[in-house]
């Protein structure tokens, strides 16, 4: 196998899993397997989690068939945008369509007809982020068609929040920019009341909570909830209130492939951008950023080896980067850790200057994924 590896702890997923439902008390939880499951491996992650999990989230057709040819029967919720001619294939491998659209729908529909079949349909509403679903004021004739779709099953409705990882004390939460958390709540609310209105029953699964409302939104619960980075063990913010104990379940490891003594004033790596001050040793990790290890995280990211963090050095290439390890000794083989241990999500997002979301989904699948319990 590779000397680069993810190591990926199935047991402290389950254990967070098991957090988060006793938190959420009697409501579903839907676990979120998209973008390979947070760059976790579904290949592993899926078959272990299935059989715990009261709904799957991904955000492609594709990511869903993946995961039905794996022989998983646990319901699976389309969540991103969907186009009207992949509608048979939420047909043929039994998926959940997000219903985003009065034109997805009624596609939906006539598809489900014409085939004297049923499909299974969640409706999108769109309470403030603005990127798909049905606005919030214009959802009354968009529930209205629903109810003549008699092709199509009606079982969830839900909404997307789009600052719900912000702590509710924070100040970013005042900026009138912000759409807070609880006006999406209340929009949602709004658009619930179609059903009381009409003395009908609302769809079973009623769903908000994402990550950060299911530490944040003890109302946002409804009947399901659908925890993605915290089911990862990584919280959606650094100030939100840490409600539910969950644990990182990834660690990121390689080797030693070469050791060597670089003398004062030789630049190490492309574009020479740092040189030896005395002579130093340098060893070079056999990972790169086509392996997710960002370039720029050159000069500022850090490894363990041995027990001890050590700087990388010299400009980080597609294939390898270098450490300096000083004057400390080392062998050809010796464990690096990357990314565990010591060395948190946040680290990489501060060298990178992104978020911890984007540094686990870039870990590339030619890393080797090795599950464990």
């Amino acid at each position: 196998m590779r000397p680069t590896f993810l190591e990926v702890n199935l047991n402290q997923l389950k254990q967070n899993l098991d957090a988060i439902r006793t938190h959420v008390a009697s409501a579903k939880v839907l676990v979120v397997l998209k973008a390979n499951a947070y760059g976790h491996g579904v290949e592993g992650v899926a078959p272990f989690l299935a059989p715990f999990a009261d709904y799957i989230g991904v955000a492609l057709v594709e990511e869903g068939i993946n995961i039905r040819k794996m022989g998983i029967a646990t319901p699976i919720l389309v969540m991103g945008g969907t186009l009207p001619e992949q509608i048979p294939l939420f047909d043929e491998y039994q998926l959940t369509l997000a219903a985003s659209s009065p034109a997805l729908m009624s596609a939906a529909q006539q598809y489900a007809e014409s085939k004297r079949t049923r499909l299974r349909v969640h409706l999108k509403i769109d309470t403030g982020m603005e990127r798909v679903g049905v606005r919030e004021y214009e959802a009354e004739m968009f529930l209205e068609q629903s109810l003549k779709c008699q092709s199509l099953e009606v079982e969830g409705i839900f909404t997307h929040f789009a600052n719900s990882e912000a702590s509710l004390e924070s100040d970013s939460l005042q900026s009138d920019q912000m759409v807070k958390p609880y006006l999406q709540l209340e929009r949602f609310a709004e658009v619930l009341s179609f059903y009381e209105k009409r003395s009908i029953p609302h769809p079973v699964l009623r769903h908000t909570a994402n990550s950060g409302a299911v530490l944040n939104l003890p109302e946002s619960y409804y009947d399901m909830v659908r925890p993605g980075v915290l089911l990862y063990g990584v919280y959606p913010a650094r100030d939100i209130k840490k409600t539910i104990d969950v644990k990182p379940a990834l660690k990121w490891k390689s080797h030693i492939a070469y050791s060597k003594i670089t003398q004062p004033g030789r630049g190490v790596s492309y574009g020479s951008l740092w040189q030896a001050q005395s002579a130093a040793r340098i060893v070079t990790i056999p990972c790169g950023y086509a392996d997710g290890y960002f370039r720029r995280m050159t000069n500022q990211a850090q490894v363990i080896i041995n027990g001890k963090k050590y700087p990388q050095v010299g400009r980080i290439c597609m294939d390898q980067f270098m450490v300096n390890m000083g004057e400390d000794a080392a062998e050809l083989g010796d464990e690096v850790t990357l990314f565990g241990e010591g060395i948190t999500a946040e680290d990489f997002a501060d060298w990178t200057g992104t978020n911890e979301y984007e540094v686990m989904t870039n870990i590339s699948a030619r890393v080797p994924r090795v599950f464990v319990r």
